[in-house]
């Protein structure tokens, strides 16, 4: 269950909220910015208390996604989609068709202005079946010439940003020997925490899911049950899973060096940020951080490049994350006010403007 926050300031062009007419489940499509060109973001499917908190939810993410593509020099805006579930509600193999069927219906609606993806709790097969109703989705499998599950860029972002944040807390991006924590072993998570592992840090993981202790024990993590993990001395503290976890209590009780992880607004609130400065932990922002897949899906769906010249692409991300963190000490601000001035900065030189991209 994703935690309760506050609805952000709306600026939205347009939101679409419908009850699918197949599933009969809320089906939400926020368009945020189409400034730098035709949205991009995945679809979300996932438990809410209600349906409000699914509203707000996409109301974040959206214009989340529209600071992500700005600052990764993308020719995108910023867009997202939930299709909500209500308490222990499951979805069979029909109705959960269904379900995206309704939400390649919502996107086509928006005529091109928003180009869905998967996002959590979706799969690259569902997006197969949105593509039944809308040519605007990337990401399709493999097995059809798409660009298949997005993931590892993903990790590969997560963890070249990771390197940026230990160069800023310890003075190396090597991370042998490391304390890091990773809440969260999903598709992004648990590819991290393995390549970690392999690189030789010293790891500390949890998740929900207690089937993930498994993973731990492959790769010899200290498992922590969630909830606690906050508390383990570290060099970095790694969200992977919901947002909103950064609540001030959890702050005030953080007991790593530094936050960097590819959990969607990880904090509760954005005074979050001036709260880990005051206590001396960087925060790397997350949009900044878990970039690396949708810079994969928008530059592939376009064919800007071999496979190769976008994965280099991808392990740019930590040269941003660099940028952001020389900006933030330039300007004496927080990281996150310095990523959001480097987004607003590519936003009005608008959409083809390469100069923040240029190593």
């Amino acid at each position: 269950m994703t935690h309760t926050l506050p609805l952000p300031e709306f600026t939205h062009e347009r939101v679409e909220v419908t009850t699918g007419p197949r599933s009969g489940l809320f089906v939400a499509v926020a368009l945020h910015s189409s400034a730098l060109g035709s949205a991009l973001g995945g679809a979300r499917l996932w438990r809410y208390a209600q349906w409000s908190d699914a509203l707000g939810d996409v109301l974040r993410l959206s214009s989340a996604m529209t600071l992500k593509n700005a600052a990764a020099g993308l020719d995108a805006g910023g867009g997202k989609a939930v299709i909500a579930l209500a308490g222990d509600e499951d979805l069979d193999a029909s109705r959960r068709r269904d379900a995206f069927l309704d939400l390649g219906d919502v996107v086509e609606s928006l005529g091109g202005r928003y180009r869905t993806a998967e996002d959590v709790g979706s799969t690259t097969e569902d997006m197969l079946v949105v593509s039944e109703r809308t040519a605007h989705v990337v990401g399709l499998p493999d097995s059809v010439g798409g660009s298949g599950e997005p993931a590892g860029p993903t990790s590969i972002g997560v963890y070249e940003s990771l390197r940026a944040t230990l160069e800023r807390t310890v003075g190396a991006a090597d991370v042998a020997g490391r304390r890091i924590v990773v809440s969260g072993l999903g598709q992004v998570g648990s590819r991290l925490a393995v390549r970690l592992a392999t690189e030789g840090a010293s790891l500390t993981v949890t998740d929900v899911n207690p089937a993930k202790h498994d993973l731990a024990a492959q790769i010899g993590a200290e498992w922590v049950e969630p909830g606690s993990e906050h508390r383990v001395e570290a060099d970095v503290f790694v969200p992977a899973g919901i947002g909103g976890v950064l609540t001030d209590p959890i702050i005030d009780a953080l007991a790593a060096r530094a936050v960097c992880g590819p959990a969607n607004n990880p904090l509760a609130d954005r005074s979050g940020a001036e709260r880990l400065a005051a206590r001396g932990i960087l925060y790397a922002p997350d949009f900044v951080v878990n970039a690396g897949g949708v810079i994969y899906l928008d530059l592939d769906a376009k064919g800007r490049g071999t496979r190769a010249e976008i994965m280099e692409r991808v392990a740019g991300v930590g040269d941003t994350m660099r940028r952001v963190f020389t900006m933030a000490d330039e300007r004496g601000v927080t990281p996150l006010v310095a990523a959001e001035d480097l987004a607003r900065q590519r936003l009005r030189a608008g959409a083809g403007d390469r100069a923040l991209i240029r190593s």
